[in-house]
């Protein structure tokens, strides 16, 4: 049974951070769909759903455990668009702080004992690494692209083609 006051606070306030992190993405989306960038955006209201997916994850995992969660209003992103490349960027730093925030939950729930809340955390330390390593792999193609003639308009086709596909993990099977 999940009962370390902690652990619980922290999970609540990761909820509210997967949200948010949805917001940010569509944020994104917005600024890049208004840019003629439909494939970049689609991009990210595909990291959009990811987000309130993981969000929804946590949701359930605190309700298995009997637990009301708490959500507090979602703040506004304090991100100012420039340019492409620093929605990549700041893309790649928010996915690096959200693998910390989740490293500490697992952290301050392994101190207690809470092996129920570590064996769900593996799947969301697993799905950090590949959220970072794509969110690494644009910034590289896109540095690599920028200059070329019709680089930007390749990758944003690119990106286009990508769909929603929700990943294969329950809390309660």
């Amino acid at each position: 049974m999940l009962t370390n006051e902690k652990v619980i606070k922290l999970l609540q306030e990761q909820v509210n951070a997967e949200f948010y992190s949805a917001y940010l993405y569509l944020s994104f989306a917005n600024w890049l769909e208004v840019e003629g960038l439909p494939g970049f955006a689609n991009f990210y209201k595909i990291q959009a759903k990811e987000e309130q997916f993981h969000g929804e994850l946590f949701m359930d995992y605190l309700h298995a455990h009997g637990i009301l969660v708490d959500l507090p209003a979602i703040d506004a992103p304090d991100f100012k668009v420039k340019d492409i490349e620093s929605i990549l960027r700041e893309g790649l730093k928010h996915e690096q702080h959200v693998t910390a925030l989740i490293h500490n939950i697992y952290k301050e729930a392994l101190a207690v004992h809470d092996f129920r809340t570590t064996e769900m955390l593996n799947w969301f330390v697993k799905e950090q690494l590949e959220e970072e390593v794509v969110a690494q792999e644009l910034i590289d193609k896109f540095m690599l692209l920028k200059d070329s003639g019709n680089g930007i308009y390749i990758m944003d086709q690119e990106l286009a083609s990508r769909e929603w596909e929700e990943p294969e993990f329950s809390i309660v099977d």
